[in-house]
């Protein structure tokens, strides 16, 4: 069995209820959009137009809880340990398990993610207090617009890692070569400038706090699905909760630029 199918089969038996970040070394984590087949052409296109923010994986068939691309034995419903409900644009649950909400009309979405990149991060000697079992890195809405299509659109949302001063080159060349996980950062240094407020991670979850020594460093990120879609408010749609990753079969390497 490999290592991705057995994370997976953890969330879905609840024996893997926290985030993904550390978990699965080497292999491509996922966000996920669960969005109405009526909506799924903008969505792409959407998707399409903002490619650091939305690297796109694959994209299911309506009412098909699998993605063969992305690994064996995908079940949407239940693979991933935590998933977030929008009606209407709005959050109305963080369900571990999503088969009494499945509709026939749901069109899956994977998205590339930067948890992907931490560990060659720190295996190429960038040093993350972020990376580690429990912990994962936090995520700010910004003041930079995205790419409106149809009635997708909003502000971006991005991640955070504290980087050591003199290592911000050495991580943005490395996370460059990674453009399905995001690629590059988008911002470093002062988050006043893209709008960021250290003080409000989403959720309130992750390491937030820049020692001394460090730089903030930002990321396009998956979490800026659900700025899309609160600004299109359909019926239903449902995502990954921040940091609750689908995680693949896939390893990292096979998506990084030579």
């Amino acid at each position: 069995m490999s290592a991705g199918l057995s994370l997976r089969l953890a969330a879905r038996e609840g024996r893997l209820a926290g985030p993904t970040g550390s978990m699965a070394p080497g292999l491509v984590q996922a966000n996920l959009a669960l969005i109405p087949a009526a909506l799924a052409d903008s969505f792409e296109a959407f998707l399409k137009a903002n490619p650091a923010a939305f690297p796109l994986l694959a994209r299911g068939r309506p009412g098909d809880p699998s993605l063969p691309e992305l690994g064996a034995d995908i079940d949407l419903r239940s693979d991933l340990p935590r998933y977030r409900v929008f009606r209407h644009g709005e959050v109305v649950a963080d369900p571990v398990d999503i088969t009494d909400l499945w509709r026939d009309d749901l069109v899956a979405f994977a998205i590339g993610c930067s948890l992907t990149f931490e560990a060659a991060l720190v295996a190429g000697g960038v040093a993350l207090r972020c990376h580690a079992p429990g912990k994962t890195c936090s995520a700010f809405d910004t003041n930079l617009p995205m790419q409106a299509v149809g009635p997708f659109g909003g502000a971006l949302v991005v991640s955070m890692r504290a980087v050591r001063s003199e290592q911000v080159s050495l991580a943005t060349a490395i996370t460059r070569a990674h453009p399905m996980a995001h690629g590059a950062p988008v911002h470093a240094g002062d988050p006043q400038a893209i709008g960021v407020d250290l003080q409000r991670p989403i959720d309130g979850i992750g390491l937030s706090d820049i020692q001394p020594g460090e730089v903030p460093v930002f990321w396009a990120c998956g979490v800026s699905l659900e700025r899309a879609i609160g600004h299109a408010a359909p019926d239903l749609a449902i995502t990954h909760a921040p940091g609750h990753m689908l995680i693949t079969d896939f390893a990292a390497s096979t998506l990084q630029n030579a």
